[in-house]
């Protein structure tokens, strides 16, 4: 894998007692490096309402993946295949307690590209919000 890579996130949240499900996708370049048999991948998002700035760092290992956010909104969020984690997540509008249980987790690696599959249930404020999934797939430039 090469340092400079292409991102493709896309994740979809199906909110409890709703028949539709909310879906999302961000394409963008970023930076691959590993370090103590860890992989990383750091890359910045743009809020479309206000062009803040906020940078993400992915620390991928084989039965887990962090996600730390700092900016206009700032989380350090876990997800381990079958535990729970809880952490805060900082917004301008406040902050909110954030719960993954984390029920699928799968890292996948090939010659120039990374894929990770995630399944979890969401809570916010211990209050069961959706069950979601994200995939992220880097591949080299």
């Amino acid at each position: 894998m090469t340092k400079e890579v292409m991102l493709r996130i896309s994740g979809v949240h199906f909110p409890d007692g709703q028949e539709e499900k909310e879906e999302m996708e961000l394409v963008t370049s970023g930076s691959y490096f590993e370090k103590d048999g860890r992989r990383y991948i750091k890359y910045d998002e743009v809020q479309e309402d206000s062009n803040e700035v906020i940078r993400n760092l992915m620390k991928i290992e084989e039965n887990s993946l962090e996600l730390t956010r700092r900016g206009m909104t700032n989380v350090h969020m876990v997800f381990e295949k079958d535990k729970k984690s809880e952490s805060y997540y900082d917004t301008p509008f406040g902050q909110f307690l954030v719960g993954i249980a984390a029920t699928h987790l799968d890292v996948r690696e090939e010659q120039d590209v990374l894929n990770v599959q995630v399944t979890y249930a969401l809570e916010i404020n211990s209050d069961y919000v959706a069950d979601c999934s994200i995939q992220i797939r880097a591949t080299s430039k």
